[in-house]
């Protein structure tokens, strides 16, 4: 009762967090340095780290370098390489939250599935029963994490181990074996790389050629922690440096024509070209310009391919059999192990949460035609509802620990102001809501996703779904939002009413 009252004069806010993934544990943190502690962290997991935590597969690695691949508050010394293995980010992830008292706050295997608006707070129920009644829900759900499985005639019928990526089996022994990996994205690459010399036999199964940008992953020498340990400035040079870098060249290639654009496409084919056979280097050809999809990062991706071993099968599957899968020109390919790299929904967000806004308005009648949001953290008629990694955020190869800290950072805002009684309600309007979204189509056809292909970052009409600007820009926008553009319901009003901030 003491928090109720607390909440509803204005002091001490109430705030829960679902999912204790990267920008869940940012959140939290964020809170915590502002001096807000009245937060659950809702995770329907047994452990924190999200997609670290249940990408476990063979040659997991980011594809962000590893310094700027972190917090701009807790930067790491002891990274093992420029491209960090994902087992060492979910060791970041989890020593974080010990480091910043998050354990107390978090519910581990607490799966929000419903939270409605009601009288100004939204009351959130979870699987296991458990309901609260809070003054911010902040959406912490991330964007790959729901696994995709193919829809394949008689999958259930093989005798041998299969299993998404996602949830991969480390009990099957891979050596020697005759392994498939279906898939031939990021996920895919780094399991046919790592894979490629272990495996008896190895296919790929490709549907669509990826472009490759070849980037050495060297280990940092003792030295070099050693300094980074000792002089922390090192390490904020190095985040500051890879930022720029990542801003000043990918950034603006996915986004504008020019140079950079240009470059890297060159660097793409140049890549491609190491395939010495003619045959294998023209079935391992897009026939789309590099980035329109997320382009993969690997060093090690066309040698794997060239080795005895290892054989690409572009004729698509029409089923699979006890014994293994029989493609569309008749053949059965014998295996032990099949390996689904076949991606996430990456447009559920808060699904399958059940979320209702004010006067009964659900987010499932409003997300029908696709995802939207207002300046990529917030929805008209949701108020005090704010997401991290909502719809349109710069997720195209940039680091998303640097976008979390942002949308983080723009709803602390808000609730920094609940706490000091200046608000007890926000909410884009549906007029600023549909003015943004108008802006983002019409920034689109300068970007490299319209250019002709399919991905993930295209919606249900066709249109990508992604930040058409540069994420410069895009934290920019969250440091000064336009006052004009939210209604704000004052401490004690029962109705929304539009104010200035």
């Amino acid at each position: 009762m003491d928090g109720l009252l607390n909440s509803a004069n204005g002091n001490r806010p109430r705030v829960a967090i679902v999912g204790a993934g990267m920008s869940g544990l940012c959140m939290g943190i964020k809170l915590k340095r502002a001096g807000v502690h009245d937060f659950t962290i809702y995770e329907k997991a047994d452990a924190v780290g999200g997609t670290w935590r249940d990408n476990r597969y063979p040659g997991l690695s980011c594809d962000v370098p590893s310094r700027f691949y972190q917090y701009s508050f807790e930067l790491n010394p002891d990274w093992s390489h420029v491209f960090a293995p994902g087992p060492e980010i979910w060791d970041y992830f989890e020593r974080v939250a010990d480091k910043y008292g998050l354990r107390p706050h978090i519910r581990l295997g607490s799966e929000v599935v419903s939270a409605r608006f009601e009288a100004g707070r939204w009351r959130i129920r979870t699987g296991d029963g458990h309901e609260d009644t809070v003054d911010f829900v902040i959406s912490a759900c991330g964007v790959l994490h729901h696994p995709r499985m193919p829809e394949i005639e008689g999958l259930d019928s093989f005798a041998g181990a299969a299993y998404h990526s996602a949830r991969w089996d480390h009990d099957v022994e891979l050596r020697g074996k005759r392994i498939a990996v279906v898939g031939t994205g990021s996920t895919g690459v780094q399991i046919v790389t790592d894979l490629a010399g272990a495996a008896g036999r190895l296919l790929h199964f490709q549907r669509t050629p990826q472009w490759i940008l070849p980037a050495p992953n060297r280990r940092y020498t003792r030295r070099e922690r050693a300094l980074q340990r000792r002089f922390p400035t090192l390490g904020r040079l190095e985040y500051r440096v890879t930022q720029e870098a990542l801003g000043r060249t990918f950034s603006r290639a996915v986004v504008k024509p020019g140079w950079q654009r240009r470059l890297i496409s060159w660097i793409c084919r140049m890549n491609l070209r190491t395939v010495r056979d003619h045959d294998l280097r023209r079935r391992l050809t897009p026939d789309y310009e590099p980035m329109c999809k997320r382009l993969v990062v690997s060093s090690g991706f066309y040698q794997a391919m060239q080795r005895p071993n290892v054989e690409l099968v572009r004729e698509p599957i029409t089923r699979i059999e006890p014994t293994g899968i029989v493609t569309g020109d008749g053949t059965l390919h014998e295996l032990d192990v099949i390996a689904f790299a076949t991606g996430f929904d990456s447009h559920a967000y808060l699904r399958p949460m059940e979320v209702i806004g004010e006067d009964g308005l659900n987010l499932e009648d409003v997300w029908r035609e696709g995802p939207r949001a207002h300046r990529t953290v917030a929805i008209a008629g949701f108020p005090n509802l704010f997401m991290l990694m909502g719809p349109h955020s710069p997720v195209g190869n940039y680091s998303l620990v640097a976008i979390a800290e942002a949308q983080a950072d723009f709803a602390l805002r808000w609730i920094r102001r609940r706490r000091e009684g200046e608000v007890a309600s926000v909410a884009p309007t549906e007029a600023a809501m549909a003015r943004f979204n108008e802006e983002m189509r019409g920034a689109m056809p300068d970007t490299i996703w319209t250019s002709g292909c399919d991905s993930w970052y295209l919606g249900k009409d066709g249109r990508p779904e992604v930040w058409p600007w540069t994420p410069e820009q895009h934290q920019r926008m969250l440091r000064h939002p336009d006052p004009s553009e939210f209604e704000l319901r004052p401490v004690g009003a029962e109705t929304a009413t539009n104010s200035q901030a």
